[in-house]
């Protein structure tokens, strides 16, 4: 069975929307063989990351960057996972008022050091997210774990 870890830190309701339908989606009936493991990002580890095979990153803009909680996830497995999790799968989303490109700027700095790959487009949200929205969560969280469907 292969493992989806979704990472994310979900301080307001709208961040919790949108994970709510990250998860929904990657725990779909369809998608089988997919075991989906949800860690906040203050809690996850470095064998967290490294007994997945896939990740679905989740995180407010602040100020213009990712939260400081996904930040210190990234700064506690970074180098623990650094030679052993290249090339696996990745989603992003992301729930900013204003100026998430440097959030995302910093993951994707992060991720391609990481070797990671891209498995869907980045999912952003300003405000409230609409129905279109939670569907584009909803979707991300199935095509990674889609992906890793044995």
């Amino acid at each position: 069975m292969s493992t989806l870890l979704i990472v994310h830190h979900t301080p307001s309701p709208h961040c919790q929307e949108m994970f709510e339908a990250v998860v929904a989606g990657a725990t779909d009936p369809e998608i089988e063989g997919v075991d989906v493991v949800r860690r906040a990002a203050l809690a996850v580890t470095p064998t967290d990351m490294l007994e997945a095979d896939g990740y679905v990153l989740g995180t407010p803009a602040n100020l213009g960057y990712m939260s400081g909680a996904l930040k210190h996830a990234f700064d506690t497995c970074y180098y623990p996972c650094l030679d052993s999790t290249g090339g696996r799968p990745f989603g992003l989303y992301l729930h900013g008022n204003q100026g998430t490109e440097g959030a995302e700027r910093g993951v994707d700095a992060i991720t391609t050091g990481l070797g990671w790959v891209r498995a869907a487009a980045t999912v952003i949200v300003s405000g409230k997210p609409s129905k279109d929205e939670l569907e584009a969560c909803w979707e991300l969280g199935a095509t990674v774990a889609a992906q890793l469907m044995e």
